[in-house]
């Protein structure tokens, strides 16, 4: 896959199949307007296109919004590339960029410079200033330079509209389960493992302490998980805690820290991908470091039923 940060490296070609927007979490609905993408260009014989944004369009224009993201474009480029998406275009959303009318952005970049034969457009998609760009509008235009629009429809499961949106609130609530089908996949996120107090290591359970998960990178509800963790290329399971540690202080930012199972090695410094398979129990402040010890067994044991049931 081809990504580009500036159109004018774009090489014009009216047999380009295009589609549009954030992707945030590449979930089911994503997967489908991404897959009549492929179809229709391989149809063509031409190449297809996927235009985006960074930072996410929200965090622009609303002031001091800081949108969690569901996936970094870090992590949507590998699964772009595997669905079939040929050539990605990064475009840096300013305030600027922001004020250009539907009109303006598919003629300046979609007609005059990448050439486009189609557009493939999601759900309830809108775009441009003021959001004056949709289904409609897109058709008007496509009347008027030359290119056929293809809108997709919605996917639903168990009557409920896949939408990033949605996925955001299962994990704000800890459904795991739900979050994970909607996208189909386990949700994840990636980070460095840093020096943490070492208080794992005492209660007999070492963690790995995980920050700088990059930009604005949502993370679910405060709780303990049952995750798989990647690291040195090979995949560990492990119990995942998010929360402020309330048996041993009164308040502070929350953290995120896993015991890996099975494993020992310093990886300090290291980046790590965790990929969130259920949630076990919510964060709870114990009487003592007895009384959480024997709770982290549990845990563990109920892990360990989790992992006999998937494997």
């Amino acid at each position: 896959m081809e990504i580009f940060y500036d159109l004018e490296k774009i090489e014009r070609d009216e047999k380009t199949v295009i589609t549009l927007g954030t992707f945030d979490g590449i979930h089911l609905g994503h997967r489908k307007i991404l897959e009549i993408l492929v179809q229709k260009s391989t149809v063509l014989g031409g190449r297809n296109m996927l235009v985006t944004y960074q930072p996410h369009p929200r965090s622009v224009i609303v002031k001091d919004k800081k949108v969690r993201l569901l996936s970094t474009l870090d992590e949507k480029i590998p699964i772009l590339e595997s669905v079939g998406v040929q050539n990605l275009l990064v475009i840096n959303f300013t305030m600027e960029f922001s004020q250009k009318t539907s009109y303006e952005f598919v003629k300046e970049y979609l007609v005059d410079k990448i050439g486009v034969n189609e557009i493939v457009i999601g759900y309830n998609h809108h775009f441009g200033k003021g959001r004056d760009g949709n289904e409609s509008a897109l058709k008007k235009m496509g009347e008027e330079f030359g290119f056929k629009v293809s809108p997709v429809e919605a996917v639903c499961i168990d009557n409920i509209t896949v939408s990033s949106t949605k996925i955001r609130n299962a994990l704000s609530e800890g459904n795991i389960g739900l979050a994970n089908k909607l996208l189909a996949r386990r949700y994840s996120f990636s980070g460095v493992v840093v020096q943490g107090d070492k208080r794992g290591r005492d209660l007999g359970f070492p963690t790995a302490n995980i920050e700088n998960f990059g930009e604005n990178k949502f993370l679910p509800k405060i709780g303990i998980y049952l995750v798989e963790i990647l690291v040195e290329d090979k995949n560990y399971f492990g119990l995942m805690s998010i929360g402020k540690r309330p048996t041993f202080y009164e308040s502070g930012d929350v953290t995120t820290e896993v015991y890996i199972m099975d494993f020992s090695k310093e990886i300090y410094g290291q980046k790590v991908t965790v990929n969130i398979i259920e949630r076990i129990r919510d964060e709870e402040k114990f009487s003592s470091v007895d009384e959480l010890i024997a709770q982290m067994k549990k845990d563990e044991e109920k892990g360990l039923e989790i992992i006999n049931k998937i494997n």
